[in-house]
């Protein structure tokens, strides 16, 4: 496992004051569908890792992880120009991806029981489209993840604050459903059917998935490991590390990782305009993770992205 240390004076500080906001504020709100954080409850496993690292923020990622292909030429629109893209670290991992298309990545997550310091904040959901294999350093090198927009629970102080603390586009929201990571669809007609929508309270950005079970394995866990695990950032002033681990309790169990087909609709940043993609693969699973905020993105030189 690879980690840089975090500043915990900076990160507790943070933590403890976020957390005393979010409770002096009201605890409830009110989204269009009249739904209440205070009466969602979640079928997500305890985080497996807490007593092992209590000076880390740790949490379980559960949702949907998936890839989305477009063209090079696009992506290179997309990316800001003063950053390079690592074709070869891709194709080194992917030798059979298509030629001139780059992989973006969706996810669809729910984060649970979130703790540092012996502080728990509440859940709360997220979704956006990223971008891996981003040459930030210059180096040729070092891969990372440029995550410029976030679709976040509105109401959590702490995760939308803390995501805007990287320079990202933050969009409190509303989703379906409220408090896990993905819900089944009554009576589908593919086995293994489920969605996930998230959309803003206060525009028209959303996503929203439509997953199936499939028997294809059309990209190696391997490749989910490493693009999951690049330091992510938005505005390359600092990076987050976070540190996906895919062997504990809750990613080993029986269906801890299944393999899915879908659809994934989307209107965000940076694409113009609402974008539809058919025949996405990906992975639903649950991990646990460890978090290491505001780190200086040079530190990662070198960085694989590996577990």
């Amino acid at each position: 496992m690879y980690s840089k240390p975090s500043n915990l004076q900076y990160f507790l500080f943070s933590f403890v004051s976020l957390l005393f906001l979010r409770y002096a504020a009201s605890t409830y709100f009110e989204t269009p569908q009249q739904m209440s954080l205070g009466v969602c409850t979640t079928v997500d496993q305890p985080n497996p890792i807490a007593s092992i690292y209590p000076n880390n923020a740790t949490g379980t990622l559960n949702g949907t992880v998936a890839i989305i292909p477009i063209s090079l030429a696009l992506a290179r629109q997309l990316i800001p120009s003063q950053y390079g893209i690592l074709e070869h670290a891709y194709r080194a991992l992917l030798p059979d991806f298509p030629q001139g298309m780059y992989p973006a990545i969706v996810q669809a997550l729910h984060d649970h029981e979130v703790q540092a310091f012996g502080y728990k904040i509440d859940d709360f959901s997220r979704t956006g489209i990223e971008f891996p294999f981003v040459d930030l350093l210059n180096d040729n090198h070092t891969s990372f993840k440029w995550a410029p927009s976030l679709i976040m629970s509105a109401g959590h102080d702490i995760a939308l604050k803390g995501a805007a603390d990287y320079g990202t586009n933050v969009f409190p929201a509303f989703f379906d459903p409220g408090c896990d990571a993905y819900s089944a669809v009554p009576h589908a007609e593919k086995p293994g059917t489920t969605y996930f929508s998230g959309r803003s309270l206060n525009g028209a950005e959303g996503i929203t998935t439509l997953f199936s079970s499939t028997e294809d394995e059309l990209f190696p866990l391997s490749f989910f490991q490493n693009f999951t695990n690049q330091p992510t950032f938005a505005d390359g002033k600092t990076c987050d590390n976070m540190i996906r681990l895919f062997n504990t309790s809750v990613t080993t169990a029986p269906n801890g990782i299944e393999r899915v087909k879908g659809t994934v609709r989307a209107n965000i940043h940076p694409f113009g305009e609402e974008q539809e993609w058919s025949g996405v693969y990906g992975l639903r699973m649950d991990t646990a993770f460890i978090e290491n905020n505001y780190l200086s993105c040079e530190d990662f030189r070198g960085y694989d992205g590996l577990e």
